[in-house]
């Protein structure tokens, strides 16, 4: 499917082309949904406690876990890599701020012989997204932006009837109304006289305004990696700072992610290429072939938000942790907990989308994926998985580099999960 061409629209606020009747229902679902939101933060600061939790290694009995389902888990993926249907995987649990399990299996480059270690670095594709959010919920809480701000204060572009509407809140939660398949519009933008670093965020970002919506902002969900990307085009306007030197200076180093990184050329990996899993998307006569590996050169040109980091299990742990404890890790506060609540709730028509392979209604908050029981997660489509469960202070990561394997992912959460004993 193509997307559709740029269009030089006249400027929303002098010739607004939408009928009265669909204004008036934009401005009510969005003021509906941000105040939804509001009031699912509010609930969550009001039912839970926080605490500033370092993680530490321990045994599961420590923290009330049982040792044979988690051993039950990892074996599930023993299976799956013995049996071809994936190369290998990470798998972390941790209870309390507690790791209880923190494994590898199988190989991060089976043609190579190299297996799987718990330091491997992962491709985390759409793992990326609520670090994007923790960045934009870092420069409201500062004053630079607003989560009910329209785009087109940051970006002109978006000053049009089909895109001047749409507010960074519907850009976090995906109902900005964007129906563009693409991570951006292709062919990228050539260097020129006026733009001679094109191709950059910045600017294939804006180009997403003159397409616009195609369904009124505010009022449905559609996953889009479009909305991200402009996302971290608002991280670097806001801020001044590259979107990379931004995650890096308030989030990474500050939390103490020193494996994390958000593009994979080997200059800007610190020497520990040789530590990245290669991606494995199809067959050959029966074996995985590298789709993606060390060495290759990156899928943009240029660092994005729709995906693009680089972390490992450990280091995602950390992250999650931070959640967990209401925005602040080891000492350093990264967000408020109002911050946290806000990103951690249900943010669009309640109870979501019915997910079979969780057996669970999902919505979206500012960042992360939100279960109806309150778990928030998200996935990357090379084969990356987060769960977080405030309830169980319950961390649960997947990791693996085959996105089209068998994955029993489902099932090890399932063991994660009953390894708590009442």
């Amino acid at each position: 499917m193509s997307n559709p061409a740029p269009e030089n629209h006249p400027r929303w606020t002098r010739q607004p082309r939408v009928p009265s009747w669909r204004l008036s229902v934009l401005i009510l679902s969005s003021s509906v949904l941000g105040l939804q939101g509001n009031l699912a933060a509010i609930s969550a600061q009001q039912t839970r406690a926080f605490q500033d939790i370092t993680l530490t290694i321990a045994a599961p009995e420590d923290v009330g876990m049982s040792a044979d389902f988690l051993e039950s888990g990892v074996q599930l993926f023993r299976e799956a890599v013995e049996a071809g249907g994936l190369v290998g995987a990470v798998l972390l649990v941790a209870k309390d701020g507690k790791i209880v399990l923190h494994d590898a299996v199988g190989w991060r480059h089976k043609g190579r012989g190299l297996p799987m270690e718990k330091n491997t670095m992962f491709r985390m594709a759409s793992n990326t997204k609520p670090t994007i959010g923790t960045a934009i919920s870092q420069l409201v809480e500062g004053g630079k932006l607003d989560y009910d701000d329209p785009v087109r204060d940051q970006i002109p572009s978006f000053d049009n009837y089909r895109a001047g509407f749409i507010q960074i809140r519907h850009l976090l939660n995906h109902t900005a109304g964007f129906r563009i398949e693409s991570l951006f519009l292709e062919p990228y933008m050539e260097p020129s006289s006026e733009h001679p670093d094109a191709p950059t965020l910045q600017l294939e970002a804006a180009r997403f305004g003159e397409v616009g919506a195609e369904v009124l902002p505010g009022t449905s969900y559609s996953y889009s990696n479009p909305g991200y990307n402009t996302l971290g085009a608002l991280v670097e306007i806001a801020s001044g700072q590259s979107l990379e030197s931004y995650l890096d200076e308030r989030i990474y180093t500050p939390l103490g992610m020193h494996d994390s990184y958000n593009h994979e050329l080997a200059e800007k990996l610190d020497g520990k290429l040789d530590r990245m899993g290669a991606v494995y998307y199809n067959r050959r006569n029966g074996e995985w072939v590298p789709g993606w590996e060390a060495g290759d050169p990156p899928q943009v040109p240029f660092v994005r938000a729709s995906g693009g980091m680089i972390s490992t299990a450990g280091d995602y742990a950390i992250f999650c942790q931070m959640f967990l404890n209401g925005g602040i890790y080891d000492g350093i506060r990264i967000l408020s907990e109002e911050s946290v609540a806000a990103m951690t709730s249900d943010t669009y028509f309640s109870g979501g989308e019915f997910d079979p392979e969780r057996g669970t209604r999902v919505g979206y908050g500012l960042g992360w994926r939100v279960d109806e029981d309150g778990t928030f997660s998200h996935g990357g489509s090379d084969g990356t998985q987060a769960w977080v469960d405030p309830s169980q202070g319950l961390i649960v990561l997947v990791f693996t580099q085959t996105p089209n394997g068998r994955n029993p992912r489902s099932a090890f959460l399932q063991l994660a999960r009953k390894a708590i004993m009442e």
